[in-house]
């Protein structure tokens, strides 16, 4: 598969779940009549439902990343080139913009916008740093053994994050940094972004050094832990 191919992956499969998160917040919010739970549901499922599909469909193709934190854990575990990681990364920022646009389009809302929703807080920063811990854990423990069973294992592990962690379950700095940029149900005030994303590579740091230790295999498949893709990539060619 060519690089051209992979990063247009990241940057569809990124907007898409941007789409369905924001999208599904607003959708929701509008919906609820002013009931928060209902609307945290309506997003949690339609966020890990669009999740599982979206790693189906392009995981052969780029890997199905779509998060910065788990880009960086796969180069640094040989499941990737380095050199790819920039443009893996820009590619899945641009993406979560692009994705958050589409949302306030399909919903008539300005398409410009800078979240004033306060997250601020240390419960709050420890909750990306356990929300990222779990989805690395989930990806290099499910993936070590059952490899194709990685879509449905982070699909439902997002939806049970989504309620399990005061934060709601960021869990990717591209994501964090793209909802920055939305003032709906899902947005971030940009002044809370930067910790967010500091828990989150955080917790994908000592997921990553500790199941390399559980299973001290794992650099020799970490190729194949998020959705096994083309061959050539996968090996460094």
């Amino acid at each position: 598969m060519t690089t051209a191919r992979r990063l247009v992956a990241e940057l569809l499969g990124t907007a898409l779940l941007l789409a369905a998160v924001v999208g599904s917040g607003i959708m929701g919010d509008r919906l609820c009549g002013g009931n928060v739970a209902i609307a945290l549901l309506a997003n949690t499922l339609a966020t890990g439902a669009t999740l599982v599909t979206l790693i189906f469909t392009f995981g052969a193709i780029s890997g199905a990343h779509f998060n910065p934190a788990v880009t960086l854990a796969d180069a640094s575990q040989g499941g990737m080139r380095w050199r790819d990681v920039p443009g893996y990364i820009a590619a899945q920022v641009a993406g979560a913009i692009l994705g958050v646009w589409s949302a306030h389009l399909m919903f008539a809302e300005p398409v410009i916008q800078v979240s004033q929703h306060v997250r601020a807080g240390g419960a709050q920063m420890f909750s990306e740093f356990v929300a990222t811990f779990g989805l690395l854990s989930v990806i290099w423990g499910c993936g070590r053994l059952r490899a194709e069973a990685v879509p449905f294992a982070v699909g439902l592990y997002i939806t049970g994050a989504y309620w399990f962690t005061a934060s709601t379950s960021f869990a990717n700095p591209a994501v964090t940094l793209a909802r920055s940029f939305t003032n709906t149900f899902a947005g971030i005030r940009p002044v809370d972004a930067p910790g967010f994303i500091v828990a989150q590579l955080a917790g994908a740091f000592i997921a990553t050094v500790l199941f390399r230790w559980l299973v001290p295999s794992l650099p020799k498949q970490a190729r194949d832990v998020i959705v096994p893709h083309d061959k050539e990539v996968a090996h460094g060619r």
